[in-house]
Formats: structure tokens, sequence, C-alpha cells
């Protein structure tokens, strides 16, 4: 009898250690899968993925500044002149080239700044980014603003 209620106990012991551990396994592979998924419901278009990146720049952009480091550039900002868009008429407009080029002089003002102008140029190209999403796609607004 002490024999059998041992043996039902390590059972017990097993199969709970063996399905907290599939529990935990099921929550990691959720989590990560909601990072790959798209934050829109109907997927994401270029030049929305583009933006996400584009702003992660920034904040790495603003990090560096931070740090008294020289500003570095990865992403290929001019590529939002060709992405596709969510809403392709409003990237098509000449509103929206407009700012385009606005930012995109910001940026090379940016890359090409001396060490006492970079806090003055990265605060023109947030600007430049609020004033566009001002006017053309709001939904991001106080996201940028935190790049303040």
């Amino acid at each position: 009898m002490k024999n059998k209620l041992k043996i039902l106990a390590y059972s017990l012991v097993v199969l709970i250690t063996s399905t907290s551990c599939a529990e935990k396994q099921k929550e990691q592979s959720t989590g990560e899968n909601k990072i790959q998924q798209s934050v829109n419901p109907n997927g994401d278009s270029e030049l929305a993925t583009l933006m996400r990146e584009m702003f992660d720049e920034a904040k790495s952009i603003k990090q560096q500044i931070a740090n008294g480091k020289p500003v570095e550039l990865i992403i290929d900002h001019e590529k939002m002149l060709t992405a596709h868009a969510t809403e392709p008429e409003k990237a098509a407009s000449a509103q929206y080239k407009m700012f385009a080029d606005l930012y995109l002089q910001s940026i090379k003002n940016l890359e090409s700044a001396k060490t006492n102008e970079v806090d003055s140029l990265y605060n023109t190209m947030v600007v430049s980014c609020l004033n566009c999403h001002k006017a053309l796609c709001p939904g991001p607004l106080v996201k940028i603003k935190k790049l303040q």
C-alpha cells in the first residue's frame, strides 16, 4: 500500500511539473507570436513598417545624442517616397511629398551636424514628423511626441 501511495505521489509530481512547463512554453510562444503579429488587423503596409523602424531609429538617435555619441543612421529614409502606403492616395499627394522632403532634409542636416547643432536639428526632425502626422495621419502623434 505504501509503495502504491509513493508511486501515486511521484506520478502526481511529474504530472504537475510537466503541465506547468508546458504552460510556460505555451505562454512564451504566444508572447513571441504577439511580437511577430501585425499591429494593424489588416496587415501593415510597407510605409507603416518603415515608419515604425524610423521611430525606433529616432529613439536610438536620441540616446546617441544623450550619450554624446555621433549620430548614426541605418535606415534608408528615402524609401518613404516609394513605399506602399496603407492609404496610397495620401502618400501620393503633393502635401505628403512636401512633408517627406522636409523630413529628408532634416535627416541630411542631422547627419552632417556639428556637435553643438545636433540637439536643435534632432528636434527639427521630430517636429517635421509631428507636422506631417498632424496633417495626414494623426494616429501616431502621442508616440511621436515621446521622441521630444
